[in-house]
């Protein structure tokens, strides 16, 4: 209960600090968390992919979630977070970088690895520039392995025709007990 109440302070204060990286003002309840980790297929998943982990409320769960074969590469821009995860996650499946979202496909290149399996992401889309957006939503698409999934929460709908652009599937879901409420975003390469 005191690490959730320090992660709670760190994040708030994280949000006013820097909000072209943060869009959130608390951590992510456990009913966004399953809601968003449901549905990947850990069986057969050889590597998964969070953005914007923040304290890594998400990183947690993947990392309990996901078998002894699979990588978890996890990028996160705050340099806050960023030192927080680091502390905080001693685990040889996860890979930390602290770049920015769009170079994802440096950062697979650089470990041998082709596709991906699902990416989860928490990034603030409606904060970040359109370029730099829209170059991480088609380096994902591309990245995916076929029938891959990209998930992402938003606090709004703002986000649907941007993600549409880029995934021809996509289904939304409502998740009304988080703070604040939020939509997830389930899009299928």
């Amino acid at each position: 209960m005191k690490e959730k109440k320090l992660h709670s302070k760190k994040f708030l204060k994280t949000f006013f600090q820097d909000r072209k990286q943060v869009g959130a003002v608390a951590p992510s309840w456990r009913f966004l968390v399953n809601k968003m980790c449901n549905h990947i297929d850990y069986k057969n998943a050889k590597c998964i992919v969070e953005f914007g982990p923040g304290t890594g409320v998400f990183t947690k769960e993947l990392l309990h979630r996901i078998g002894p074969d699979c990588k978890l590469i996890v990028i996160e821009l705050n340099d806050e977070f960023h030192e927080l995860l680091d502390k905080k996650f001693n685990d040889d499946r996860m890979l930390l970088y602290k770049v920015s979202a769009e170079q994802l496909p440096e950062i697979l290149k650089e470990n041998n690895i082709q596709e991906v399996d699902a990416i989860i992401s928490s990034l603030p889309l409606a904060v970040i520039p359109k370029e730099i957006r829209e170059a991480i939503l088609t380096n994902a698409q591309n990245k995916l392995k076929e029938k891959g999934l990209y998930i992402q929460y938003q606090y709004s709908l703002n986000a649907k025709k941007l993600i549409e652009k880029v995934f021809s599937e996509l289904s939304i879901q409502f998740v009304p007990v988080n703070i604040p409420p939020a939509f997830v975003y389930k899009a299928i390469k």
